[in-house]
């Protein structure tokens, strides 16, 4: 007979063996998460999260050339874009259509951003807004505080399921459910290219001053400033802005944020009225996914992008607090 203290121990040794079959198949083991998990760090799951921030420091080693760094700020652009208009605006409230083919498209972009799958992103999504700054909401400022609002949320293993019964709409579609439960393969993908890419500079165009390695380096310098630009929606638009109307929520406007998201800054716009595909309500809000979406949209990929509604402009401005 065992005793309960080897049974802990074969428990703990389990879910520890789970966190690394996770770095590869996200959705291992999810069954055996419960729903009222305690919202703590899983620091084995987490391992090649802090790896990628450590290694921004190679770039100390590498250097840098003006390609690798207009590389970086192209991949930033690139992905910053395929979040704000595909896994936000597409994936969780669905204010454009497109092809089942598109769709697809959007979603290897997307993945190629390290935030997760589709499912994933859109289920946490589409929860924080119905519970919006309640105390269920896992990356809420005002309930749980900068740091856990900011990044620890993410990195507990109580979030890491998908919740497909969030997400039916998008369920259904198989190469989706492969993106989401194999999320580091488009990721990975994307790294090896970068090395790939840099090689072949480094041979054929040599005046450019790059290599592999250093390609690489600033690869992952992209995807790191591209978390944390994300992030400051959940820890930062909740706090930090003015507020336009009265929603039952903190959320904020915020211009600098607009800047860094590509207009996800208009947040206390987009909590009013979230099923438009553009969160510049105004014409001097600058909205450069909205644009992007516009462009789309003229060349045929997208369509019936959802406006603001005039009465929705005319709602009664909030009081500032």
């Amino acid at each position: 007979m065992t005793s309960p203290a080897h049974n802990a121990r074969a428990t703990d040794t389990r879910g520890r063996s789970m966190a690394f079959v996770r770095w590869f198949d996200s959705w291992a083991g999810g069954e055996a998460i419960r729903a009222d998990e305690p919202q703590r760090v899983d620091w084995v799951r987490c391992i090649p999260f802090a790896l990628m921030h450590l290694a921004c420091f190679a770039v100390l080693w590498t250097g840098w050339s003006p390609f690798a760094a207009g590389w970086a700020v192209a991949l930033y652009l690139v992905r910053m874009f395929a979040i704000t208009g595909f896994y936000h605006r597409y994936f969780s409230h669905r204010t454009f259509k497109t092809t089942r083919a598109g769709q697809f498209a959007f979603a290897l972009l997307g993945a190629s951003s390290i935030q997760r799958g589709p499912l994933w992103w859109a289920a946490h999504h589409r929860r924080h807004h119905r519970h919006s700054d309640e105390a269920v909401d896992v990356h809420s400022p005002i309930h749980h505080g900068f740091l856990w609002s900011h990044i620890g949320w993410i990195c507990s293993r109580a979030n890491f399921p998908t919740h497909l019964a969030e997400v039916p709409d998008l369920a259904k579609y198989p190469e989706l459910r492969f993106l989401d439960r194999f999320d580091i393969l488009v990721p990975a993908l994307l790294l090896a290219f970068s090395l790939g890419l840099g090689e072949a500079l480094q041979a054929w165009a040599p005046h450019l001053g790059v290599d592999g390695w250093q390609l690489l380096a600033w690869t992952i310098v992209s995807t790191v400033v591209l978390y944390h630009g994300t992030f400051t929606i959940n820890s930062l638009s909740h706090v930090f802005g003015t507020r336009r109307f009265a929603t039952k929520d903190g959320s904020r406007n915020n211009p600098l944020l607009a800047v860094i998201t590509l207009g996800e800054g208009w947040h206390n716009n987009h909590h009013h009225y979230p099923m438009t595909a553009r969160q510049g309500f105004r014409w001097w809000e600058y909205d450069p996914t909205w644009y992007g979406l516009v462009v789309l949209s003229w060349l045929g990929l997208v369509w019936d992008l959802r406006p603001v509604p005039a009465h929705v402009l005319d709602m009664r401005r909030a009081d500032r607090r």
